[in-house]
């Protein structure tokens, strides 16, 4: 195969994106000049790398495998680089990607634990929602990613091989609600007082969850709010502009005016908080940043 660098850092953007237009404004590029490079690449390969879905691209079999040379390609070359430039680095760098919450709940201290323990451990963060860290732990883009899921629990993708996937922590999805007016003064709220609520949540797609509505509300939620930015729903909600879901370990972060509910008459809503990485040994750098991880929850 005839395959530049070019090409595989475009294959690596578009397993990340999901798409061929959001791959092209990652890297600058303009998307027909994506297309361009992914048609070269399925040339050169001899097998088709992507399926063209309606809501966006993924990689084939072949793909995931030319994906996982990849990494290794453009790690490489990325060492190559650094040595010819005598710019190698002298700390252990790990990318961690985290879901909307974390950074509230788990990354401070997480950090503060690296800081005290392994601070040769450099450690840079993206937030995203879990399908966005998924692709871009897959594309390479990520060493390691804190992720959540609900029951059953089920893996984030039929890709093979597996991601390494450990537990860190459940917890219980409650509602945060304005500490005056209606709700004031209660532990508890029943899923039939929800039902006509005015729900803050974060907007949702084909591939990605609604986040910050109750899931098992006797039909459509009402949303008057949409923020992907947790401290700007919780501070509506103390405003007193609307409801919204959040992890029972946000309790120690919340902004004054927040009260947190327990919803009764329906399920529990158990949130796993989990810790992926890809397949293979980890290196003692991000092996520490999961003990930490570990430890902090």
């Amino acid at each position: 195969m005839d395959i530049s660098s070019t090409g595989l850092r475009v294959l690596r953007q578009i397993a990340e994106s999901g798409s061929f237009t959001a791959a092209a404004a990652h890297l600058g590029y303009t998307q027909s000049a994506v297309s361009r490079q992914a048609a070269a690449l399925e040339r050169s390969a001899g097998a088709a790398l992507f399926e063209r879905l309606p809501d966006g691209v993924r990689l084939t079999p072949s793909g995931l495998t030319l994906l996982r040379y990849a990494h290794t390609v453009l790690a490489s070359l990325a060492a190559a680089e650094r040595e010819l430039t005598g710019t190698d680095p002298r700390t252990e760098p790990v990318r961690l990607g985290v879901f909307l919450s974390a950074g509230a709940a788990i990354l401070p201290a997480v950090l503060a634990h690296l800081a005290a323990d392994r601070p040769q451990i450099t450690v840079t963060t993206t937030e995203g929602t879990t399908p966005t860290l998924v692709r871009a732990l897959r594309a390479g883009s990520l060493d390691l990613a804190v992720l959540t899921s609900r029951p059953p629990h089920r893996p984030f993708d039929g890709d093979s091989p597996r991601l390494h996937v450990e537990t860190v922590v459940d917890t219980e999805l409650v509602v945060a609600v304005p500490s005056v007016g209606a709700f004031a003064g209660r532990a508890t709220v029943h899923v039939d007082e929800l039902a006509d609520a005015a729900w803050i949540a974060t907007p949702s797609s084909g591939s990605e969850p609604l986040l910050g509505a109750w899931p098992g509300l006797p039909g459509r939620p009402r949303i008057v709010h949409s923020s992907r930015d947790w401290l700007a729903k919780l501070h509506l909600v103390a405003g007193g502009f609307g409801v919204t879901t959040v992890p029972a370990r946000l309790a120690p972060v919340l902004p004054p005016g927040v009260s947190l509910l327990h919803v009764e008459g329906a399920p529990p809503e158990v949130r796993r908080v989990l810790v992926a990485r890809r397949p293979g040994c980890a290196n003692p750098a991000v092996t520490a940043v999961i003990r930490a991880i570990m430890a902090s929850a």
